[in-house]
């Protein structure tokens, strides 16, 4: 409790003036966000600065700036609701994988928490209207005109593939907004992984407990390994050749894309300097 207020004293001392709703509504608007748009967003809430209201009054200023005309969008991950053989942060012990794989709780789209998302996300998951995507362990949540379509597909073995959200997010275009994050947060370049198609790319084994016709199973399937290590120089080319500058929402420092035109440099970008070695199979 009191490292939790000696941040919250942290953030009051940095904090020029409160933030309030008006104000972050009046930035995301400055920044290009519109009535009717469809935004991805990642958010650092202490980077915002002291916020009359906390989670609950950037959740309804985004709300606010797309309107119900629109779609929001965030990241809702259960990661500790997957094969824990390849957890790192932090790593188990071996002898207790089994242990996790037969007493996890299935993944259920309204009890499951995030986790690492941060207060936002997890606040935004719980949040009346808000629809949650069906993979255990990459879930999204969304709200707005177009949310049930956004995450009505998700299957296991297509995380951030066509059938994806992030495959629907791409085919409409959406908005992606980073508060305070760094570049390699952008869960949406995961997509130009998939789409790039890079020869060699591994394979790894995934696995989560979920329902199965009533039933909770430990579901195991293979899947594209995607990485993320070089997220933050891909967005930094982007933003030099398209002549971007970061934007501020409240005090943070922010960035924001058109999904589309980044997935579709990515892409190109990926393709030229990432490269895997062919694993030959024994």
């Amino acid at each position: 409790m009191s490292e939790h207020w000696e941040n919250e004293g942290q953030i009051v001392d940095a904090t020029k003036e409160p933030i309030t709703k008006k104000r972050l509504v009046e930035d995301l608007h400055d920044a290009g966000v519109n009535p009717g748009d469809t935004l991805i967003v990642h958010t650092s809430m202490r980077t915002i600065g002291w916020i009359v209201g906390g989670a609950v009054t950037v959740i309804e200023a985004f709300m606010e700036a797309v309107s119900d005309q629109g779609t929001l969008v965030m990241p809702t991950q259960s990661t500790d609701n997957g094969e824990p053989s390849r957890w790192q942060h932090p790593p188990v012990p071996e002898a207790w994988w089994q242990i996790i794989r037969d007493e996890t709780p299935p993944y259920n789209p309204e009890t499951t928490p995030t986790r690492k998302m941060g207060i936002i996300g997890e606040t935004f998951r719980k949040y009346p209207n808000v629809h949650r995507s069906a993979h255990p362990n990459a879930s999204f949540g969304a709200w707005g005109r177009k949310s049930e379509y956004v995450v009505e597909t998700h299957p296991v073995d297509d995380v951030f593939g066509a059938n994806s959200p992030l495959g629907k997010l791409y085919e409409l275009d959406a908005k992606i907004i980073l508060v305070g994050t760094g570049l390699e947060a952008n869960t949406s370049l995961h997509y130009s992984e998939y789409k790039a198609n890079l020869p060699n790319m591994p394979i790894e084994d995934k696995g989560a407990a979920i329902l199965e016709n009533g039933e909770r199973i430990w579901k195991t399937w293979k899947a594209l390994e995607y990485n993320d290590d070089d997220f933050h120089k891909i967005a930094a080319d982007y933003e030099e050749k398209a002549g971007l500058s970061p934007i501020y929402i409240g005090q943070a420092e922010s960035h924001i894309f058109s999904m589309r035109k980044l997935v579709d440099f990515s892409v190109e970008w990926l393709r030229k300097n990432r490269h895997y070695e062919k694993v030959e199979s024994s």
